[in-house]
């Protein structure tokens, strides 16, 4: 079965527009108004996040087995040295990202 090209852009189209729809809906919505759960989540919702990915990112990496965690390690004290120092989240993980991947195809080969 071929799709034709205007049948393409039209999926794209729709799928655009739904996307952007549900991105700007809650700033209509709350637009006077936003209430306290809405604003507690917003506070929390960040770190939580953070502190999720990081479990995540970490949960498979062996002590006990070569390089011992090391390249994590390194990579995750850079980000958070980054941060610190730049408070900048597009400076310091990708500086991490490129580390943890220099210390794999390189260092810890």
């Amino acid at each position: 079965m071929t799709i034709s090209p205007a049948y393409s852009l039209i999926l794209i189209g729709i799928m655009a527009v739904t996307t952007a729809l549900l991105r700007f809906l809650p700033f209509l919505i709350f637009r006077h108004n936003t209430p306290q759960p809405i604003l507690y989540l917003g506070r929390v919702l960040p770190y939580a996040i953070i502190g999720m990915l990081v479990v995540y990112c970490l949960k498979g990496v062996s002590l006990v087995q070569s390089p011992h965690g090391l390249p994590e390690l390194i990579s995750v004290a850079l980000v958070v040295l980054l941060h610190k120092w730049k408070h900048n989240t597009l400076i310091s993980i990708p500086a991490g990202t490129v580390c943890y991947m220099v210390l794999l195809q390189v260092v810890f080969r």
